[in-house]
């Protein structure tokens, strides 16, 4: 990588926030926002135990933020394209102290400082890398792959970023340190998220705050089969994933999952997902979600049939652990618990007895 090694030092006041920080969102990092409005935005970041810590610790020199020289407004800058939370902190606090408002806990926190510590944190120690190019390795392992992760589709936007700058996905892989399927994934999904963006039917805002259900929604062949996305394909097949003809789908698809300002979700818990697929491959089951307006994921899914195999399930446990009681129940029958969870099971077992006669006949005919 072509980052310079050389450490080296700037005031705080010179050093620029990044606007095309990917943890900003899609909708902010393409408005060239000013340096007062990303401020503004990363007020909520926690941004105040890194200034306790710089007022009490100190800038480490190995946790100088890493910089690119670029023209903005009238001349070139040093933007800074991985440490801004660092940055921030500091503007916020050098900010609290010359008396501009932060807010209260900012405007106590710098009262707490002492001139020394403040005349420490004056300075930034930075690295300098030739472009923002330079900085992709570095900054896949430390955020895609490494300690201080990015959140799902912050990760995802990063992968397109690079794929649609015309790397194969086994590039991305190599450079980020992650697996090539998981690359592949990330950037489909990533572009499913973009084509949803494109109809105001579908609040994508919602789809964006559940991006890993959406990740794990893509990976459901009923899902695929129901979008006809092929989740194989490579980036210049995969950049317009879904169809023409499987657009109104990806609404449907987009509304059951994840809602909108009027309705809630049809999937409550992720765990629904896969179940999810198999709903969108019944017709019947499609058209009942499609035709009512507060629909029920169980009555969905019973449409589909797709409960059976979860009794089956049910019934072959019960009577393996039925089997396995047998085997000692004959020393436990003066147990008033065993005998208590023996009545249970009889009034469950004649009930289910019940829905089968004909079993019950066969029963009693082998006797």
């Amino acid at each position: 990588m072509a980052i310079d090694t050389d450490i080296r030092y700037s005031p705080v006041a010179e050093l620029l926030l990044d606007s095309k920080n990917p943890r900003l969102g899609r909708q902010n990092t393409t408005k060239d926002l000013s340096q007062d409005q990303v401020l503004e935005l990363m007020k909520d970041w926690a941004l105040e135990e890194l200034a306790i810590s710089f007022l009490e610790s100190g800038f480490w020199p190995q946790e100088a933020v890493i910089v690119v020289r670029e023209k903005v407004g009238q001349g070139p800058r040093l933007v800074v394209v991985e440490g801004n939370r660092r940055l921030a902190a500091l503007k916020l606090l050098f900010s609290a102290r010359e008396g501009r408002v932060v807010s209260k806990g900012w405007a106590e926190l710098a009262a707490s400082g002492t001139p020394a510590q403040f005349a420490r944190l004056e300075t930034v120690p930075y690295l300098i890398a030739e472009s923002r190019t330079d900085v992709d390795t570095y900054l896949g392992f430390r955020h895609v792959t490494g300690i201080k992760q990015w959140n799902p589709a912050e990760k995802a936007e990063y992968i397109a970023h690079l794929v649609d700058q015309g790397m194969t996905y086994r590039d991305v892989m190599r450079r980020i340190g992650s697996k090539t399927p998981t690359v592949r994934q990330n950037y489909i999904t990533y572009r499913v998220l973009l084509q949803m963006e494109d109809d105001d039917r579908i609040a994508v805002e919602k789809v964006e705050e559940k991006f890993s259900v959406l990740y794990l929604a893509m990976r459901n062949s009923g899902v695929q089969r129901f979008l006809q996305v092929d989740m194989q394909a490579e980036p210049d097949r995969a950049r317009t994933p879904i169809p023409r003809d499987r657009l109104e789908n990806l609404v449907k698809f987009a509304l059951w999952l994840f809602g909108d300002e009027t309705r809630e979700p049809v999937i409550t818990d992720s765990r629904q997902v896969d179940r999810f697929g198999r709903v969108l491959e019944s017709p019947e089951a499609v058209e009942y979600l499609d035709r009512t307006e507060q629909p029920s994921f169980e009555t969905a899914y019973r449409k589909t049939g797709g409960d059976e195999k979860d009794v089956i399930t049910f019934v072959e446990r019960a009577a393996d652990n039925v089997e396995e009681a047998l085997t000692s129940a004959h020393r436990h029958t003066e147990s008033i618990v065993l005998q208590r969870a023996v009545r249970r099971l009889g009034q469950d077992a004649l009930q289910l007895m019940r829905v089968f006669p004909r079993i019950v006949e066969e029963l009693i005919g082998a006797r």
